[in-house]
C-alpha cells in the first residue's frame, strides 16, 4: 500500500505541545467564565443589567468628553452670552439698585460700587464680586447681595458700630470697639466722644472697653484714655482730672474699681486733686496744688 508523505509536517513532540497549549487555554477560559459567573451570582443585578449599566457609562464619558470639548472651543460660554441676552430682553436686566441697613454711612459710597451694573442681565450680575466690593467700605461689617427677580439687585449692609475717637498726630478718627477705622471726624463732632491717644491704642480698644465696664458707674466720666509704654493706661475724667492705672488688665480692673469705691465715699472727681495714682498697689497718691498752698497758708498763720 502507499503512503502519502506530507512536506513540512509538525514533529510529533510540536504538536504535543501545541496540544498541551490549547489546552491550557481552554481551561483557563472555563476558569476565568466560573469566576464571573460566580460573581454575577454573589451581585445583586443581573448580568443583563452589568452591560446596560456599562453601556451608560460609555455614553456619559462620551458626553463628558464632549463638554470638555465644546467648553475649550467656547461653545458654552457663547450659549451662555446669548442666554443671557435673550433674559436682558425679556426684561431680566438691572434697572434698580435698593441698599437696606445704612444709617450712619454715605449711602451714595455703596451705590457706587453696585451702579456699574445697571442694565447688565441679570445672569451675567456677579453677586461675590458685588459683595466683595462693598465689603472694601470702612463702615460695612457685613454685607449679602441678591437678585430680586425681574430687574433689582438688593444690598443688606450691616455697619459697624462707632465707639471711640482715636487721637492721631494730624488728625481724629472714628473708631469701631475693634479698633477698626470708619471715617476721619472733626473736633466738633468727637466732643462728647471716648478719646484713645497713645502708640499702640488703636489694637488695645476693645481691652480698654472691657476694663471701663469693670467699673460701670465711672464709664461715663472717663473723657480720655492714653496707652502708656504699651502696657498700661493713663484715664482723663471730664474734670480733666487723671488717673495713672498700674499694668495689666486684672491689676488696673482691681483698681479701678478700688478708685470707684473710694470716690463713692470721698467724692474724689470734682475736687481738689488734680491727678490719681495707683500705679502702686499699697499707696494711692493723689497730686493737689491746691491742698499744698492751703497748708502752707495755714502755717503762716
Amino acid at each position: 500500500m502507499a503512503q502519502t508523505i506530507r512536506r513540512n509536517a509538525r514533529p510529533v513532540r510540536r504538536q504535543a505541545r501545541a496540544q498541551a497549549g490549547r489546552a491550557k487555554v481552554r481551561q483557563a477560559k472555563a476558569h476565568t467564565n466560573s469566576l464571573v459567573s460566580a460573581m454575577l451570582r454573589v451581585l445583586p443585578f443581573t448580568e443583563e443589567q452589568l452591560h446596560k449599566a456599562f453601556l451608560v457609562m460609555i455614553l456619559a464619558a462620551f458626553v463628558a468628553l464632549a463638554w470638555m470639548v465644546a467648553s475649550f472651543a467656547g461653545l458654552t460660554a457663547l450659549a451662555g452670552q446669548q442666554m443671557a441676552q435673550a433674559a436682558a430682553r425679556a426684561g431680566y436686566q438691572v434697572a434698580r439698585v435698593e441698599v437696606r441697613g445704612v444709617e450712619r454711612m454715605n449711602e451714595l459710597k455703596v451705590y457706587e460700587r453696585v451702579l456699574g451694573e445697571q442694565e447688565r442681565a441679570m445672569p451675567l450680575v456677579d453677586l461675590n464680586a458685588l459683595r466683595a466690593s462693598v465689603m472694601e467700605l470702612s463702615w460695612v461689617q457685613d454685607a449679602r447681595v441678591s437678585r430680586e427677580l425681574p430687574d433689582t439687585i438688593v444690598v443688606d449692609v450691616v455697619e459697624r458700630e462707632p465707639h471711640a475717637v482715636l487721637k492721631k498726630p494730624d488728625r481724629l478718627v472714628l473708631i469701631d470697639r475693634t479698633g477698626h477705622e470708619l471715617e476721619p471726624i472733626s473736633r466738633s463732632e468727637a466732643k462728647g466722644m471716648l478719646q484713645v491717644s497713645g502708640p499702640g491704642a488703636r489694637q488695645q480698644v476693645d481691652a480698654l472697653a472691657a476694663l471701663l465696664d469693670a467699673a460701670p458707674a465711672l464709664k461715663p466720666q472717663v473723657s480720655e484714655a492714653e496707652w502708656i509704654g504699651n502696657r498700661r493706661w493713663n484715664l482723663t475724667f471730664g474734670t480733666g482730672q487723671t488717673l495713672a492705672l498700674p499694668q495689666g488688665a486684672e491689676r488696673a480692673a482691681g483698681a479701678l474699681m478700688e478708685f470707684a469705691r473710694i470716690d463713692g465715699v470721698n467724692r474724689l472727681i470734682g475736687g481738689k486733686a488734680v491727678a490719681f495714682d495707683m500705679r502702686n498697689p499699697d499707696r494711692f497718691y493723689l497730686r493737689c496744688p491746691e491742698c499744698r498752698e492751703e497748708a502752707q497758708g495755714n502755717k503762716g498763720t
